[in-house]
């Protein structure tokens, strides 16, 4: 299955106090590292940002830039679903994969296996993702292309969150036995843990 990838790199960084896609985990951007993971699982691979410039020197040249646009009542900081949608605009496979850019754990074998199970997606899912106690993890997973008029609808009325637009839908689960892969580095203590891992 033809499949693409939208690496979100949108976000203030603000409890991190510095650009977590900019972060080096041995010695790599976790931005670099988290587009060389997406490119092994699908073609094309997009990085949708506010910061074409910042992130131009590290993004793999085999990666496409989206510059991400404010929309009109919304702050710098309108989150991920507006970054989303506005990538969303330019991917032409069924499927897509969503990362976010600050998964240093992410393991390209579990998002390769997940992938092949897209074959036999259920047909009235608009995505399918991994599950955590406070809801789905919206950052990493795989949406359906088709889902971009719902969720430009959901926008356009004010919706911002992920977690509501996915409760309208039906989603389906990915099984996950590693949580680890799942963690985001948010703040300068996630920073130290991952460093000691």
């Amino acid at each position: 299955m033809q499949l693409s990838a939208l690496v979100l790199a949108g976000g203030q960084s603000r409890r991190m106090g510095q650009d977590k896609a900019l972060l080096e985990i041995n010695g790599v951007p976790m931005l670099q590292r988290v587009c060389a993971i997406a490119r092994l699982c699908a073609n094309p691979v997009y990085v949708v940002t506010p910061w074409i410039e910042r992130y131009q020197a590290i993004v793999p040249p085999n990666c496409q830039l989206i510059q991400e646009m404010s929309t009109l009542g919304d702050t710098d900081s309108h989150g991920p679903l507006i970054g989303f949608a506005q990538g969303l605009v330019q991917v032409q496979t069924e499927w897509v994969l969503l990362l976010a850019c600050d998964l240093p754990f992410l393991k390209a074998e579990v998002l390769q296996t997940w992938a092949q199970q897209l074959e036999a997606a259920n047909p009235m899912a608009i995505a399918y993702l991994p599950r955590h106690p406070k809801g789905w993890d919206a950052l990493c997973g795989f949406y359906r292309q088709d889902s971009l008029a719902g969720l430009q609808g959901f926008i356009e009325s004010g919706g911002r969150s992920f977690q509501h637009w996915l409760a309208q839908h039906p989603v389906a689960e990915l099984a996950l036995e590693n949580r680890q892969m799942l963690l985001n580095c948010n703040t300068p203590a996630d920073l130290k843990r991952i460093g000691s891992t």
